[in-house]
């Protein structure tokens, strides 16, 4: 199992492609994913401070907490969210590696070009879903339930624009190998 990147492999931003605008977007994407890394980064700490200020508000002054733990959940989403790309990116999502000494390298780089196609289609189908869902919200002005009532077009457009970011990298590492780049 990996649970980050491989080591022994080259860097998103050294790695060479023959079509000069595929190696464009990865520059781009790579640097607004690592911008995205440090909001979502700051939105952690954000929400672990809500969250001590509600025990602490609850526990020494008896305060209601009207809005802490859904203000936290919005954050928590947005950063998981939004930092997916970044993960794809690195290659740190949770992946078996029970074929990888089985397989020779050719064999490798093709299951892990299928993988990612298969990942994509299911991330496409996710991303649409989740901006008709961010469209519904916003059209019809929906909020969460809570005496607070945040829009929820909030926490839906951040997974949408998340889910959006993961395909696009996605994408990239499928073109990638077909524009005449070394397979990270």
């Amino acid at each position: 199992m990996m649970h980050g990147p491989l080591s022994g492999r080259d860097d998103a931003d050294t790695t060479a492609t023959g079509n000069k605008l595929v190696a464009a977007l990865a520059r781009a994407l790579s640097l607004l994913n690592n911008i995205i890394v440090v909001f979502a980064a700051l939105a952690l700490i954000a929400a672990c401070g809500i969250l001590s200020y509600s025990v602490i508000g609850r526990a020494l002054f008896q305060a209601a907490n009207y809005w802490q733990d859904e203000a936290a959940v919005f954050l928590l989403v947005g950063a998981t969210f939004m930092t997916a790309g970044y993960v794809q990116s690195q290659r740190g999502h949770v992946s078996i590696e029970a074929f990888v000494g089985l397989l020779s390298p050719l064999a490798n780089r093709i299951r892990l070009w299928l993988v990612d196609v298969a990942s994509f289609l299911f991330c496409a189908f996710f991303t649409w879903k989740s901006w008709t869902l961010t469209q519904e919200a916003y059209v019809d002005g929906q909020v969460s339930n809570s005496m607070w009532s945040p829009p929820l077009a909030i926490p839906y457009g951040l997974m949408a624009c998340g889910m959006t970011l993961l395909c696009l990298q996605l994408l990239l590492q499928i073109i990638k190998p077909l524009a005449g780049a070394s397979r990270r």
